[in-house]
């Protein structure tokens, strides 16, 4: 299995130009991210080609999509081929080329949001555990397997709830290092906004509510301060810089956010979350099949991250997320698309990358099934699209949500209100099978497929 992993990386090396073309690589969950310091010599058509590769999306990276596990393994081995031929020099022209790949793609929503992805794309292994583990807990205490009282249920209680008490901090530091502050000034901003003793203050006649404004008025903070940091320094002699741009920067950050940021956060998140629940409880099955149907779309930008606040909102203000189980319909109306061209076509490399992308397409990991399957051959992406649709219709009807955030497809019943875990997998078999009908009947056939032969 190493051999292979390291004959794919040398292919995909090969195809990007060689080591010297390679400005900076990194991964995700699923895909090796690559800046290339001349994109002209990148062959993209032939690592389009290569056994294994899934897809390939331009952005401000070239972004490979190998699949969640496989993709560890390849880019270290990319890493230490890299090496090998004497490492990554950055030199003038990688970070001319970089700046002109941003550029390209620049526009300032579209830069927002990836910067809010950039925040908590790290933190999703802590929340997929920690959610797992807080889901599967409950639904053992609440099926009267496990003694709510017993030091096992507490011991499991604190384990999976300890991140949501300080998700704050975590979010705060990364927050202030996308926006080119310190770290630890980030964790300061988060603190600023969970810490209990701010209860003890009384503005405008009003006492403050820890945690009010929640995770938007965290990022309001952080971002902040990370700004305040770095105009500071401009104007502080660097003798004293320890000492006096870090204090300057916490005491008008934090009083910003107690007579702002703070409030400002709660109202946005009242909006937000009073928003969402009025279009589903009076749009009901409509606005399911609409958010549902919506969802891919936004996978493909890599842009339904940014979401990622907006479903830990929804946790904190009503105690479950109804958003979530919709929008995981898009994952379930893929896969059963690709069923759907598996039993169709005739290609044998078509149904091998389908092979590859449908577990963990059913494990909630749906970029190996989309840029690998369905949006290259146009019109299953589409079929899918409907089926996730009515899937979402399906979670909309029966209010079902989750009590915490983590991948979606199977998985994700482990975190669904426990009473609703049958009808929550009833919807995802619903998503399934609207998927392949609608793809079987009216979304492929074998002349779509000519890339694969």
């Amino acid at each position: 299995m190493a051999g292979e992993n390291k004959k794919m990386a040398e292919k995909i090396l090969e195809q990007l130009g060689g080591a010297a073309n390679i400005a900076s690589y990194t991964h995700c969950m699923t895909r090796l991210r690559v800046t290339p310091i001349d994109e002209s010599i990148v062959n993209k058509t032939a690592i389009k080609k290569i056994d294994g590769v899934l897809g390939l999306v331009e952005e401000e990276t070239l972004q490979i999509i190998i699949g969640p596990g496989k993709v560890n393994k390849v880019t270290e081995e990319f890493g230490n081929l890299i090496e090998a031929a004497g490492g990554i020099n950055l030199n003038e022209k990688a970070a001319s080329k970089k700046a002109e790949i941003n550029q390209k793609n620049a526009t300032p929503f579209k830069l927002f949001l990836r910067k809010i992805s950039s925040i908590f794309i790290p933190l999703i292994p802590a929340l997929v555990a920690s959610g797992l583990i807080t889901g599967i807990s409950k639904a053992v205490i609440q099926a009267g397997w496990l003694d709510a009282e017993s030091q096992l249920a507490m011991i499991l209680t604190v384990i999976g709830g300890g991140l949501f008490g300080y998700l704050g901090i975590l979010v705060g530091i990364n927050a202030a290092k996308e926006y080119g502050g310190s770290p630890a000034l980030g964790a300061l901003a988060g603190i600023l906004i969970i810490n209990p003793a701010s209860a003890g203050i009384e503005l405008f006649g009003t006492a403050l509510l820890p945690g009010r404004g929640g995770l938007i008025g965290v990022l309001f903070a952080a971002i902040f301060i990370a700004l305040v940091e770095k105009r500071v320094r401009k104007f502080v002699p660097q003798s004293l810089d320890i000492i006096v741009t870090p204090t300057v920067s916490l005491l008008i950050t934090g009083i910003l956010t107690y007579l702002v940021f703070m409030p400002l956060g709660g109202f946005i998140s009242d909006i937000i979350t009073k928003g969402l629940t009025t279009v589903l409880d009076f749009g009901g099955v409509v606005a399911g099949f609409v958010l549902g149907a919506t969802f891919l779309p936004l996978v493909v930008t890599g842009l339904h991250q940014g979401l990622t606040p907006i479903h830990l909102e929804l946790i904190n203000t009503l105690g479950d997320d109804p958003l979530l189980p919709i929008l995981a319909m898009g994952g379930a109306g893929q896969v059963g698309a690709a069923f759907a061209i598996y039993f169709k076509t005739k290609k044998t490399r078509l149904k091998r990358a389908i092979g590859g992308g449908l577990p963990s397409g059913m494990l909630g990991i749906g970029e190996p099934l989309i840029f690998g399957v369905t949006l290259p051959l146009g019109r299953p992406f589409l079929t899918a699209c409907l089926g996730a649709g009515v899937g979402g219709a399906f979670q909309a009807a029966f209010n079902i949500a989750t009590v915490a955030i983590g991948v979606s497809g199977l998985p994700l019943a482990f975190i669904v209100n426990s009473g609703e875990i049958l009808l929550y997998l009833a919807g995802l078999l619903v998503a399934y099978a609207a998927g392949f009908v609608f793809t079987y009947l009216f979304g492929f056939n074998d002349n779509m497929a000519g890339e694969f032969d």
